[in-house]
C-alpha cells in the first residue's frame, strides 16, 4: 500500500460529504445523522463513477489527485453558493400569489380573503 492511499481515501470522503443528499425534496430540515447512511447504502450514479475512477487510478498519479482536490473545492464552493442564494433570496421558490401576500404582511397589511363560488354557502339560511 502506498503512502498516498490515506490521502486518496480522505479526498474521496470529502467529495462524498459535499455531494447533495439523494432525498427527493432536499429540505434543509432533514437530520444529517439520520440520512448520512443513505449515501453509501444506495449510491447514486455520480458516486459510483467517482469511486470507480478513484479505484482504477494508481495512487501515485499526483496530477489526478490534484484534480480531485480541485473538484472537492469546487463542489464545496457550489454548495456554499447555493446556500447563500437561498438565504438572501427567500422568495425565489414562491409563487407570485405567495410573494404578494408576504410583501403585504411585511408592511402590516393582510390581503382580503378571496370569494370562492363553490364554497357551499348557499345551503345556509
Amino acid at each position: 500500500m502506498s503512502s498516498a492511499a490515506p490521502q486518496i481515501r480522505s479526498l474521496y470522503r470529502r467529495i462524498l460529504r459535499e455531494l447533495p443528499l439523494p432525498s427527493a425534496n432536499n429540505t434543509s430540515s432533514a437530520i444529517p445523522s439520520r440520512t448520512a447512511h443513505h449515501k453509501l447504502s444506495s449510491p447514486s450514479t455520480l458516486q459510483k463513477r467517482i469511486r470507480d475512477t478513484i479505484v482504477r487510478q494508481p495512487a501515485s498519479a499526483t496530477s489526478q489527485i490534484q484534480e480531485a482536490e480541485q473538484f472537492a473545492q469546487y463542489v464545496a464552493a457550489q454548495r456554499t453558493y447555493i446556500t447563500l442564494i437561498e438565504r438572501y433570496n427567500p422568495g425565489m421558490g414562491m409563487s407570485e400569489e405567495e410573494r404578494v401576500r408576504l410583501s403585504a404582511r411585511r408592511v402590516g397589511m393582510d390581503l382580503p380573503v378571496e370569494f370562492e363560488s363553490g364554497s357551499g354557502e348557499s345551503g345556509k339560511a
